[in-house]
This record gives structure tokens, C-alpha cells and sequence, in this order.
């Protein structure tokens, strides 16, 4: 058994139900199981002799928080950031330019910018996160999305890929080019195989799979009923993006007759195992639907406002008992996978759209842990309580940024810093990051590698679509 002490936290956020902050803290590990959290002296005097087999981190000057939780986002993405030709499109542009470039990627990108993405997840505070992984070109593999699961297990975040598609081509009325779509058949029979091979649905799982049809634009009718049915047969959860966009809202109504969230219903998408990616354009009805249906929404701030596509409703989603969580989107709309930064972004954004009070600290951290296990339906993460699992963040108050912030320390992290860089990240009981490094990757070599790669990319679109990329 390994046993692990963490003594001396300067605050311990637990985001247990009553949002408990405990004071000079501490928190006993064993294996990858929290046991204890109190006082440093009531925990220290709890603990199973002998002392001298407990591996010990001194959190002096620290806060410690749950594992933050990131519910969508594209990491294959990584490789596409600030690509000039999209930085000042809207989605459907900036979608129907990237699909161009997306059609260019391998197997070893999947691999690496999985890497890059979760690097940068853990880095932030992230310990558990989703991925929706829809780009499978004809002429490449079609297990691309086996990548990313390797390059997970080998740097230890708790993941949930969503097996992604796109069934509805251009010539059939949708946004992907026909060579970017499969079959309804090809599709669900890969599913199947992925929740075989990897879904693990027992307590403290590092591994679920969901499956995640991309948009109305781009997978058919016949696909959302299909997946929904085979998710419910095996018992997985199912994700797709909603209401993002005004143009989304626009396509649904003139080819369905139906608003987005409407149509969604109409072919059983709504339920307590959906949740659903933006939702910025839900009237107050729709909203009133979710809360019933308990359903439950992907808040992406950054992305939203980077693709200038607005700000979703949350604090009316949370007034009406939604499950809100957050995310940070793929990286070619957010260009970073900055958990802690989304946190600070989301706490901005919704004074201007609801009013100073309506974005508490205590509710963004909610969203980012609670909301997050809420909508993946899970009750092992999320706290920092006996019995949830050691996913746990360290961040430390002694830096530049944070000085004179020491009132409310814990809301100096959303409110104060000039870096989201935490100290020590632990997920299911293991150090992934300590002094605010990776310790499972070479950044150097990986970034390297990204750059190349990222730049192949490119270089290969440029010349079978003759656009240069690196024109606005």
C-alpha cells in the first residue's frame, strides 16, 4: 500500500456539499483513495503507525483544491492553433477552412498533440478530461482515436474520450467534405469495438468512454437515433454540441423545421446520460427542458468568446438547477488548454452578461469540479472528501501575483496571478506534476515534435487546396 500525507495546506477548498474550507489542512492518501481531511494536527494523529512508509508533501503556503474537471474538447486541435487564415472567422468559416487542414492528420499527430493538450491540462490543474475525437479522413486509419488513449494512460489523467463522427457530407446538405464523413454503419460499429476494449465503468474508472455525433450540420438523423440507442444498450454516456452559434440555429430551423435543442429532443437526446457543449443560444423554455430532463451543459467561455459567438446563459442555467461544468474547448478556437484560465475567464464574462453579483468564486470553482462530475455521472471525483479519489491540486500563494491577495486565498487563484502554472497535481494517488513540471513528458522533445508536425500539416493542405494558411 502507499500512503501519502499532505500536511500544511494553507486552505483546503474541499467542495464538499457545504463548499467546507479547512484551514492549516491536511490530507491522508492510501493508495489512490483519500481517507482523511482536517486540521493538519487531527489528521497527523489519525495516522497508521509506522509514519516512516508515508511519502509526505509539505503544502506550506499552498492551496489545495479537487481536480479540476474539463468536459469537452478536441485535443487534436493542439496542432492547429493560431493558424492566421482563421483567427478573425466565425465557426461555420473557420470549421469549413479547418476541415481542409484536419484531413491531414496521423496517427503520431493524434499522439502527440494528445500529449501537448494534456500536458497542458495537467500543468493548469486539470485531472480528469473529455475528448471528443470526430476526424477520420478516408485515406488514414480509422483507429486514430486510440492515440489519444495511449498518450492518456501513458501520463495518467482519469479520461473520458468520446468516440466522435460525422456521417452528413457536403453533397448531402452538410458542412464536412464527403471525405471526412463515414457511414452510419462503419460508425456505430467502431463504437461498439471502443466500449469492448477500453469503457470502464467501476468506481475511481481512469477510463469511459462516451459517444459523441458532432453537430446537427454534420451527422444525420439517422446516426443521433442510432447512437443514443447503442450509448443506452451499453450503458455510456452520449455528448454532441448545441446552440453554439446563430448560424447553428439558422441551418436547424430551415432544414428541420425545429430550433437546435428542439430537434435534439425530437430524436431522444435529452436525459440525465446526455450532456451537451455550449448552449449559448436556449431561451428560457429550453432552459426550463434542460433542468427538467436533467441534462447537462459544456460551458466553453474562452472558445465562445474567440469565435465571437456569445456567452452562454449559466447563471440562468444554474438558477434553474442545470448541471453546469466547464471546459476549454479544442485549442484551434480557446489556442491553449488553460483549465485554470477558464476558470478566471468564466468569472469575467458573466458580470458583463448578468451583473457584478452573478458569478460567485464559489460558483465557477462548482462548475470546474462538481458541475464537471455532475455531467459526466460521477460521484468518486469532485471533492476532496474520505472516500472520493486522490485527485488533488496544490497551488502555490508564493508568487509575485498573488502578494497582497492573501485575504481570500482561495479566491486569489480566479481573481490574482500572472501564471495558471500550479505546483503539484495528483491524480488517482500519483505526483503527474510536482514544482510545476510534467513528470511522465519530455516538453522539450514533445514540443518540438508538435511544431513539426503542425507545420507538415499545414505545408500539405497549402498544396492540394492552394491556400496560404498563413494569410489573414
Amino acid at each position: 500500500m502507499k500512503r501519502l500525507l499532505i500536511k500544511n495546506a494553507k486552505v483546503i477548498a474541499t467542495m464538499d456539499d457545504k463548499k467546507t474550507r479547512i484551514e492549516d489542512g491536511a490530507i491522508y492518501i492510501e493508495d489512490n483513495v483519500i481517507k482523511d481531511v482536517s486540521p493538519s494536527k487531527e489528521v497527523i494523529s489519525h495516522i497508521p503507525h509506522p509514519t516512516s512508509h508515508i511519502s509526505i508533501i509539505d503544502a506550506t503556503d499552498k492551496i489545495a483544491l479537487p481536480g479540476l474537471i474539463n468536459t469537452h474538447h478536441h485535443l487534436y486541435q493542439t496542432l492547429n492553433r493560431n493558424i492566421p487564415a482563421v483567427q478573425d472567422a466565425e465557426l461555420f468559416n473557420w470549421i469549413k477552412i479547418l476541415y481542409k487542414i484536419w484531413r491531414e492528420i496521423t496517427p503520431e499527430g493524434v499522439y502527440v498533440s494528445a500529449q501537448v493538450g494534456i500536458g497542458e491540462l495537467l500543468l493548469t490543474g486539470c485531472t480528469t478530461t473529455v475528448d471528443q475525437f470526430y476526424i477520420f479522413p478516408k485515406n488514414k486509419p480509422k483507429d486514430l482515436i486510440d492515440y489519444e488513449i495511449k498518450a492518456a494512460k501513458e501520463m495518467g489523467i482519469r479520461f473520458h474520450p468520446c468516440r466522435g463522427s460525422m456521417s452528413l457530407g457536403k453533397s448531402k446538405g452538410g458542412l464536412p467534405p464527403d471525405d471526412l464523413v463515414q457511414s452510419e454503419e462503419e460508425i456505430l460499429k467502431d463504437s461498439e469495438r471502443l466500449v469492448s476494449k477500453y469503457h470502464d465503468p467501476k468506481e475511481f474508472s481512469m477510463l469511459r468512454i462516451a459517444l459523441a455525433p458532432c453537430s446537427p450540420f454534420s451527422v444525420t438523423k439517422e446516426l443521433l437515433q442510432e447512437t443514443i440507442e447503442l450509448a443506452r444498450k451499453k450503458k455510456v454516456r452520449c455528448h454532441t454540441h448545441i446552440a453554439e452559434t446563430l448560424d447553428e440555429e439558422k441551418y436547424c430551423l430551415k432544414t428541420h423545421k425545429m430550433r437546435p435543442l428542439a430537434y435534439m429532443e425530437s430524436l431522444g437526446w435529452l436525459g440525465e446520460d446526455v450532456w451537451l457543449a455550449h448552449g449559448i443560444h436556449l431561451n428560457d423554455e429550453e432552459i426550463k427542458l434542460l433542468s427538467k430532463a436533467r441534462t447537462g451543459i459544456a460551458h466553453c467561455p474562452t472558445s465562445n468568446l474567440r469565435l465571437g459567438s456569445g456567452i452562454a446563459p449559466v447563471r440562468k442555467m444554474l438558477d434553474e438547477g442545470v448541471a453546469v461544468s466547464l471546459a476549454v474547448d479544442g485549442s484551434a478556437s480557446n489556442d491553449s488548454s488553460d483549465m485554470l484560465g477558464e476558470l478566471h475567464q468564466c468569472l469575467l464574462i458573466h458580470r458583463i452578461k448578468s451583473g457584478i453579483k452573478s458569478m460567485p468564486v464559489d460558483d465557477v470553482l462548482w462548475m470546474a469540479t462538481r458541475g464537471g462530475a455532475k455531467v459526466l455521472g460521477r460521484n468518486d471525483i469532485g471533492s476532496i472528501e474520505a472516500g472520493k479519489a486522490a485527485d488533488i491540486v496544490l497551488v502555490d500563494t508564493k508568487k509575485l501575483g498573488y502578494a497582497g491577495g492573501m485575504h481570500d486565498p482561495v479566491a486569489a487563484i480566479l481573481f490574482s496571478g500572472n501564471s495558471h502554472i500550479v505546483d503539484t497535481t495528483i491524480v488517482n494517488g500519483k505526483i503527474l506534476v510536482q514544482d510545476g513540471k510534467l513528470l511522465n513528458l519530455d516538453e522539450e522533445k514533445v514540443i518540438d515534435r508538435a511544431n513539426k508536425i503542425a507545420s507538415e500539416m499545414l505545408k500539405q493542405a497549402s498544396k492540394k487546396t492552394g491556400i496560404d494558411y498563413l494569410k489573414r
